[in-house]
């Protein structure tokens, strides 16, 4: 796991009697930190669930290998554009600075909207679901696992 710095932080009163200690983590990014929530942001969960359906369309081992690669590609492709947006736009914000950037502030309000009423929900929602049926699928070797118990575990991991 990564190591928190942590600072103290002490606050005395007239009489020199102390009053409270609060804690604080120091905000501080190291190399290896990012690039985990870098790889983890641009792999996603769906690395876990859809090999099984390009190993299926594709017929053979070697053409999903292909097909896997060609997306790896687009991936670096997308993750290299981040990274040359991040170098040239210096506000933090991510991609509404960005956008706000190059479009506009319309633009950006939308894209912030949707992002957070469709995009963000939904991502977390496979996430959680496609978590909650790989924790209940082993109980249930020979059979599909029960949608309701699949539903309630990922909401389970949702609300905590």
């Amino acid at each position: 796991m990564a190591e928190s710095k942590v600072t103290e932080k002490s606050t005395t009163s007239k009489g020199g009697d102390k009053e409270s200690t609060s804690v604080k983590l120091k905000k501080e990014l190291g190399l290896h930190n990012a690039v985990a929530i870098i790889v983890g942001v641009i792999v996603g969960s769906g690395i876990f669930v859809s090999p099984k359906g390009v190993l299926l369309e594709a017929g053979s081992v070697g053409t999903s290998l292909i097909i896997w690669g060609l997306c790896g590609l687009i991936s670096l492709i997308g993750a290299l554009c981040y990274a040359e947006l991040g170098t040239c736009i210096l506000k933090s914000g991510s991609d509404y600075a960005y956008i706000m950037e190059s479009f506009g502030h319309l633009p950006a309000f939308l894209y912030l909207w949707v992002a957070l009423i469709i995009i963000m929900p939904t991502g977390n929602a496979i996430t959680a679901l496609t978590f909650a049926n790989y924790i209940i699928q082993p109980l249930f070797p020979d059979c599909e696992a029960p949608t309701i118990a699949v539903t309630l575990l990922a909401a389970l991991c949702i609300s905590k």
